[in-house]
């Protein structure tokens, strides 16, 4: 996995305003990822890892989805690499007094042992470069008895962008994903022994290639691959590729396959 940090920072820093317009497959995988969990049960302090515009920030403080506020029943940290993504989280929760947050890297937590209850993290690991330090991290500020709830994007990911670009070089255009054995292993390794791991497949479709792409562009999701060609894509390259694309459109709609998988780790 060769991933690009800064870039990963700048691309989510100016994706924050337009991420929300862009990012209903992260609800959808956020309202799935909660619904693997009792939410009433929880209580104490969580860490929401890699927040962004604070979907699930709102979610676990007590904020419905349809704007009430509950009674806060716990504490939230939340957490993002890019700090206008942290921003745009405050400025929404402004008025939520249970809410902490911390501009900081997944891989570097600036965060004592043993201080929260729960991690919970929706599609952000795969942004990581190193699974098996951010899981042994995670653990050491967890509370014993602590969870760790996270969605993560598998292989299949963009399989059908990922064919496209190599009917047109040999460059990596496309990150790569860990799979279901991969992060069992990294979770092991960290010292996690209660490993639950469920895999869905999403299908998203789009009026054309170029639509995919700009979605890519406004959630923060592309050019982070660290040793990609540093050359800039010509017209006749993209057009290659979209033209191989365009081999799996299916009447009106270009699909792209998201591969999704919930783990839920103590």
């Amino acid at each position: 996995m060769q991933l690009d940090k800064a870039k990963i920072r700048q691309s989510f820093a100016a994706a924050s305003v337009t991420y929300d317009g862009v990012a209903a497959l992260q609800r959808t995988v956020g309202k799935a990822l909660l619904n693997t969990i009792n939410i009433g049960s929880l209580t104490g302090t969580l860490l929401d890892l890699g927040c962004g515009t604070g979907f699930l920030t709102a979610n676990l403080g007590g904020r419905l989805e349809n704007g009430t506020q509950s009674v806060p029943y716990m504490t939230v940290i939340a957490l993002d690499i890019a700090l206008p993504m942290v921003r745009v989280t405050r400025a929404k929760l402004a008025d939520s007094s249970n809410v902490n947050y911390v501009c900081a890297d997944a891989e570097q937590l600036p965060l004592t042992g043993q201080i929260v209850d729960g991690v919970f993290s929706n599609l952000v690991l795969q942004w990581c470069v190193n699974l098996e330090g951010v899981f042994t991290d995670i653990k050491r500020v967890l509370k014993p008895g602590g969870r760790l709830v996270f969605s993560t994007f598998g292989p299949q990911t963009l399989q059908e962008l990922k064919a496209a670009w190599a009917d047109v070089d040999d460059f990596n255009h496309v990150n790569d994903f860990y799979g279901e054995q991969q992060l069992r292993h990294f979770l092991q390794l960290a010292g996690y022994t209660e490993i639950a791991i469920e895999t869905r497949v999403y299908l998203s479709n789009y009026d054309s290639v170029l639509a995919l792409m700009k979605e890519l562009k406004h959630i923060g999701a592309h050019n982070v691959i660290a040793g990609r060609n540093k050359s800039i894509t010509t017209k006749t390259q993209m057009q290659r590729m979209i033209t191989a694309y365009e081999r799996h459109r299916i009447g009106e709609s270009i699909p792209a396959t998201f591969e999704v998988i919930m783990v839920t780790a103590s």
